[in-house]
């Protein structure tokens, strides 16, 4: 046999060369194969992990928020100290007792209102009107808390004006109206939530804080996750990816993905709505038609006759809880700071705007001042960042004018339906980039998507911008601020329990109070949208955008008052 190896050795050498030129072969053909057959498996794979396990990935798990309060940048002992207030100046009367049938909560067909003052009325004085709530089986309510709003108008002067709603605690209400024109005026009063349903809200935003979930794509060549992602996640549930915020601290995390790193991570979108949170006895408390935003009707008379005054008589008259201002035939008439001017035309606008740069930062309800602006004024040419429309960011340009216009979201929580992960910027950070001056104008507008969660969430919010504005305006004090509040919408049994108006008076009543004393401009659309004759919408009509842009540009081209000679 050992005689016979050197012979054959030539042969078993050839093939076994042969052998290993066949099998390199196979490899190299079936590398692109392997990878795009592994890829492939792991994309079933993941499409079958996604429908066993849907309640897993899509839905949010419970969680108390108490436990991340602690998530952000400590506030300094001031602003600890200012927080501490802003909660307190919120604090919302309770029923006496809780746990009340629907019979015994507040009834708004039952309730009703009487004109206090109705002899001599005028221009320039005050209506004094008395609530009396009821419940279901026509008894007085003995306690306060339930959520009223009041305007008093003339359709046929297209006039309207707020109303001032003050809580005895005791069933009983009185709401002051300023007296702004001569006509016969209108009092209008609803209920938009019972006393009852405001305690049901507030337990939802103190317990439920996740009742609008949030998701993330990752994805990295042929593999791809979807995880669920908020400002704060159980820890003991799986691995957590931190997107906090390096200048500010803002937290924001995602559950990691199985098989991919979190720097893979695509965009941010909202994942849904939670479903079945009330129960059956608080379900009765939301019931559109019967005591979701209905009318409080007039014991009597519904409306007196307002008199022309002299100007000694107006003098004389020196209103508490005055408006920002009132509608007088369809447009809007500040009642302090600056003379409302009209820009009917796109010339006027541009003129207005010549060598302006203005920044708009936030939720879509700034998006639509972007909107208008780019609609009214031919002049401006987009910029195609091939981004959605509703999402942004956008940019348009009037270069015969110098003129520029920019939009970009603010940063999560934020309920887009996708936005890149790249785009997620905080306002304070656009704030601290910008150089500012007379040229610069920054809108602001962030409240909408903070509606889920704890006031102490939005406070942190909006402390970071304060800091930046108070920045911006310490190195260019020329530059302009202006800062939307909220404004009321459209609210049935289900939208009630994430974007009630309840829980944008409690984030307004923050915003106003944070911004107080800076030079910066409020423009408020809550007043705006509750005078206006228009049924409320998360985006108010054309009306009130049009005029709350002729707003604007009245502060950034303002009349320019004569010099007395002397």
């Amino acid at each position: 046999m050992e005689r016979l190896l050197p012979k054959y050795f030539p042969f078993f050498t050839l093939l076994a060369l042969t052998g290993l030129l066949f099998l390199l072969w196979n490899i190299t053909s079936l590398e692109s194969w392997t990878c795009q057959t592994v890829s492939s498996f792991y994309q079933l794979q993941n499409s079958i992990q996604s429908v066993l396990k849907t309640s897993e990935m899509l839905l949010p798990v419970q969680f108390n928020y108490s436990y991340c309060m602690h998530l952000g940048q400590e506030p300094s002992a001031e602003e600890a100290k200012v927080e501490s207030y802003l909660l307190r100046s919120i604090i919302w009367p309770e029923p006496l007792v809780l746990g009340l049938p629907l019979r015994q909560s507040s009834d708004p067909a039952q309730s009703y209102y009487m004109i206090q003052n109705s002899g001599d009325l005028l221009v320039g004085g005050q209506l004094v009107v008395k609530v009396q709530m009821q419940n279901f089986i026509g008894q007085p309510k003995k306690h306060g808390g339930d959520f009223l709003v009041a305007r008093l108008h003339t359709p046929e002067l297209g006039a309207g004006v707020t109303g001032q709603v003050h809580d005895h605690r005791d069933g009983k209400y009185t709401v002051f109206f300023p007296l702004l024109w001569a006509g016969v005026v209108q009092v209008e009063l609803t209920m938009v939530h019972s006393s009852e349903a405001v305690m049901v809200l507030r337990r939802l935003r103190e317990e439920q804080a996740d009742r609008v979930y949030f998701k993330s794509l990752f994805r990295s060549r042929y593999l791809s996750e979807t995880t669920i992602c908020n400002l704060c996640l159980p820890v003991n549930q799986q691995l957590l990816c931190n997107y906090t915020d390096p200048q500010t601290g803002e937290p924001w995390y995602c559950y990691k993905p199985k098989m991919l790193d979190c720097d893979t991570r695509i965009n941010h979108a909202k994942g849904g709505y939670k479903k079945h949170l009330l129960t059956v006895y608080e379900s009765q408390f939301f019931q559109s038609g019967i005591n979701i935003k209905m009318p409080i009707h007039a014991a009597g008379m519904d409306n007196v006759t307002v008199l022309p005054a002299s100007k000694e008589q107006t003098k004389e008259n020196n209103l508490e809880n005055t408006p920002s201002g009132y509608y007088y035939q369809g447009l809007w008439r500040p009642l302090g700071g600056v003379t409302m001017r009209q820009f009917n035309d796109s010339s006027a606008i541009t003129q207005c705007l010549r060598g302006k740069m203005m920044y708009m930062y936030g939720d879509s309800t700034v998006r639509q001042w972007y909107e208008y602006l780019v609609a009214h004024v031919p002049e401006f040419k987009e910029f195609n960042f091939h981004s959605l429309k509703n999402i942004g960011p956008h940019m348009a340009v009037d270069s015969n004018h110098n003129i520029l216009l920019r939009y970009r979201c603010h940063g999560p929580p934020i309920r887009f339906t996708s936005v890149y992960a790249a785009e997620l910027h905080y306002i304070s950070n656009e704030l601290d980039a910008l150089r500012g001056g007379s040229d610069t104008v920054v809108l602001i507008s962030i409240w909408s998507h903070f509606s889920t969660f704890p006031v102490p969430v939005y406070i942190r919010r909006l402390r970071h911008i304060r800091r930046a504005v108070i920045r911006l305006l310490n190195r260019e004090p020329a530059t302009l601020v202006l800062i939307r509040t909220a404004n009321l919408q459209k609210l049935d049994p289900e939208s009630s329990l994430y974007n009630s108006d309840w829980f944008s008076q409690q984030l307004d009543t923050v915003l106003r109070a944070m911004f107080k004393g800076l030079n910066v401009q409020l423009v408020d659309a809550w007043e705006m949208t509750l005078a206006h004759h228009h049924p409320h919408q998360l985006h108010p009509p054309p009306d009130i955008i049009s005029n709350t842009i002729n707003f604007i540009l009245s502060h950034i081209c303002p009349v320019r008052r004569k010099k007395k000679q002397s």
